[in-house]
């Protein structure tokens, strides 16, 4: 799942300063179930917008509208019938692809991210999420018990663990668990030392994005 959090609201004033009409369009998706710009999240911003207008003394209307996905340009062109009206800006509540794909699709709009995107990550309890994957193209967890030194290693390290980790901890900071104990604990419960003992050589990181932006093509769906 992608991972994001809102702007500071003091940024996203910034996108709205000498606007009269924006549209707010919010994500179905993975910022939904993340808390971050769903169709819950989108009417607080579009309220303490509308509220922070008010106080200033100017006018700034705010629709809002909520799409299944950004990230899909069948979802995208639900918003050409809100394209009839003139607005001064939208401001998409997606990851960063959302606002990518609007900006395409609607050359002729200003188009603003209101959303950080962080991380590939999933959540830990209610309301905590955290990092579990780089998307680096070629999956090697099998390897390490499951779990994946890549994104949780702070030196990503494919032969671990480091001089610095001590206790079960991470050197970077106490809060971060050292991936590789937690490592050796799997492999050792579920008897793979063996295969895990052999050295890894170094990653071919040709599939992730050193080389360029990434495309997938399902050829059986082209057809």
């Amino acid at each position: 799942m992608i991972i994001a959090e809102r702007k500071p609201i003091d940024e996203i004033k910034t996108f709205v300063k000498g606007k009269e009409k924006i549209l707010l369009v919010a994500c179905r998706g993975c910022v939904t179930v993340c808390n971050a710009g769903g169709t819950k999240e989108a009417g607080i911003l579009a309220s303490l917008l509308r509220l922070d207008a008010a106080k200033e003394g100017v006018p700034l209307k705010v629709d809002e509208l909520t799409l299944e996905r950004q990230c899909d340009p069948e979802y995208i062109f639900e918003l050409s019938p809100s394209m009839g009206e003139k607005y001064d800006a939208i401001l998409s509540m997606a990851c960063s692809i959302g606002p990518q794909f609007i900006a395409s699709a609607y050359p002729n709009e200003k188009v603003y991210p209101v959303l950080n995107t962080c991380f590939l990550g999933g959540a830990l309890a209610h309301g905590v999420w955290a990092e579990r994957c780089q998307a680096c193209g070629n999956c090697i967890i099998h390897k390490f018990g499951g779990l994946c030194p890549i994104s949780r290693c702070s030196k990503s390290l494919l032969n671990g663990p480091c001089g610095g980790s001590a206790g079960g901890k991470c050197e970077v900071s106490k809060e971060i668990d050292c991936v590789w104990q937690l490592i050796v604990e799997k492999v050792t419960s579920d008897g793979t030392m063996d295969e895990f003992l052999s050295l890894e050589l170094v990653k071919d990181w040709r599939t992730s994005r050193d080389g360029g932006p990434r495309k997938i093509a399902r050829e059986e769906l082209l057809k």
